[in-house]
């Protein structure tokens, strides 16, 4: 696995449940096409599989 992994917010998350927008946030993503850079741990993955079809990862 590589150290850091690069998200970004590439789909609006209006419409979605609260759980998933929680979720951005606690991401760090807030606004569209926002890019994060964030540690590559199993916490961060989960985040990730839960609103992957919102966003676009990239492992760097």
């Amino acid at each position: 696995m590589a150290e850091m992994i690069k998200v970004t917010l590439v789909k609006s998350s209006i419409g979605s449940i609260e759980k998933i927008k929680a979720t951005l946030t606690g991401l760090g993503l807030t606004k569209l096409n926002k890019t994060v850079t964030r540690k590559d741990t199993p916490e961060i993955r989960g985040m990730i599989a839960k609103v992957s079809h919102l966003v676009r990862t990239e492992e760097v």
